[in-house]
């Protein structure tokens, strides 16, 4: 039987980060983790939740994703913020069902390409997930993290409908967990993954 990888796709804020961790079961999937030239916030470390690296990193490491979230406005006297998933971080977990929290649909487009180049989409399900946003999360957020350009970075990384029909997705589940909903298709899903995972293959 195939594993699942859910994506978890909205903008900063929309509860992606809080339903992985309170409402997908405990170690029934890997939430996927990516390298990113950014500084690291308060209350972050290395590997919680990115690995933080250089801009040599990015031009030397094999990446299944490459995102540059501050193109629309970078010059040259600023440093790029630049976040990639490093194909080593999916192969070491291949057999396991992911998730990943991500902004913008055209990286979910990315690592859909990637797994179907490396001929793992015939091991796995791919379903995505669209957080709805609260009014002015966008603000929020970027007050919460207090670092310079970031409401920018926000305003311009964006995950409307338009966006997933320019990356040719199709959404499988609409949810708005800081409005208090959540997909009951998506949780049977989950409950579908929960008993294919509990199932012994002898």
């Amino acid at each position: 039987m195939k594993k699942t990888l859910l994506f978890c796709n909205g903008i900063s804020c929309s509860g992606k980060s809080h339903f992985i961790r309170k409402t997908l079961p405990s170690g029934l999937f890997y939430n996927l983790r990516s390298a990113t030239t950014r500084p690291m916030r308060k209350k972050e470390s290395e590997g919680n939740p990115y690995f933080f690296r250089t801009k040599e990193y990015f031009q030397t490491t094999l990446l299944a994703t490459h995102l540059w979230v501050n193109r629309a406005f970078w010059t040259p006297q600023k440093p790029k913020w630049l976040y990639g998933i490093p194909e080593t971080e999916i192969f070491e977990h291949i057999g396991e069902n992911m998730v990943y929290d991500v902004i913008q649909p055209q990286y979910t487009r990315q690592l859909i390409d990637w797994f179907k180049k490396q001929g793992l989409d015939k091991e796995y399900d791919f379903k995505i997930a669209y957080f709805l946003s609260p009014d002015n999360s966008l603000q929020k957020a970027a007050e919460r993290a207090n670092m310079p350009d970031d409401l920018l970075v926000r305003q311009t990384n964006t995950c409307n409908p338009i966006d997933f029909y320019d990356a040719g997705l199709s959404v499988d589940f609409i949810l708005s967990p800081r409005a208090g909903i959540i997909s009951k298709d998506l949780l049977r899903y989950i409950d579908r993954v929960k008993k294919q995972q509990s199932q012994k293959v002898y």
